[in-house]
């Protein structure tokens, strides 16, 4: 389980990228539109502005590795187009969160930040070059308790438990991954492998607590 142009085309920049107008006024629509949980008749394009021209934006490799460091933290998931066909952002109706550290991703759905029910959590490898995030999973906690073990043989082989890229690659799949295309101190956009592409929010608080408190006790 893991739980998309303010112009169209590519456009040059005279200054430091992430400090041009065009940027500004992007981020700031993703911000506005990720706090209130809502999309706007610009968002897709906003997005879309960043999505074209992220090789200027993240020429190098300590300009990626910023991105990554923005992108650490906890984030509710709030709006997601559903697919790479589809243009329009919609609400996503239950609490699902995302979490990033420097080890480790996890993500899940709860009652709320405070109420999780189901989480899943795994060590991610960062390609840089790619901005991508590849994710495996390892343990499976219920109500913050990990319940890995406990955990029937199917299911575990349905979500990927301990897989890794070698072992999709055998299965001549692809592991699952988003590459990421923004992130700010307020929100993070990402695409998934289907090519939708989801907007988080940031929490205020540390979701582990709620959602991996057993690893802590």
């Amino acid at each position: 389980m893991i739980i998309l142009g303010l112009c169209s085309k590519a456009v040059s920049f005279s200054t430091s990228p992430l400090s041009s107008l065009e940027y500004n006024n992007a981020i700031k629509t993703i911000d506005e539109c990720s706090i209130d949980g809502k999309s706007s008749s610009t968002l897709y394009d906003a997005v879309r502005y960043i999505d074209k021209n992220a090789l200027k934006l993240y020429p190098d490799e300590e300009s990626k590795s910023q991105l990554w460091d923005r992108a650490y933290g906890s984030w509710k998931l709030v709006l997601a187009t559903g697919g790479g066909r589809f243009t329009e952002f919609k609400p996503v109706p239950i609490f699902a969160f995302g979490m990033l550290d420097e080890n480790n991703f996890g993500n899940g759905i709860g009652l709320n930040k405070d109420k999780i029910i189901l989480s899943l959590l795994g060590p991610h490898e960062l390609v840089t070059k790619r901005r991508q995030m590849i994710i495996n999973i390892d343990d499976i906690f219920l109500g913050a308790n990990k319940v890995t073990d406990f955990t029937p043989g199917f299911i575990k082989q349905g979500m990927g438990l301990g897989k890794r890229p070698a072992d999709y690659k055998k299965d001549g799949r692809r592991p699952p991954a988003f590459t990421f295309i923004a992130a700010s101190e307020k929100s993070l956009v990402a695409r998934g492998g289907s090519g939708g592409i989801a907007i988080w929010t940031r929490l205020d608080n540390d979701i582990r607590p709620a959602a991996y408190s057993s690893l802590s006790s």
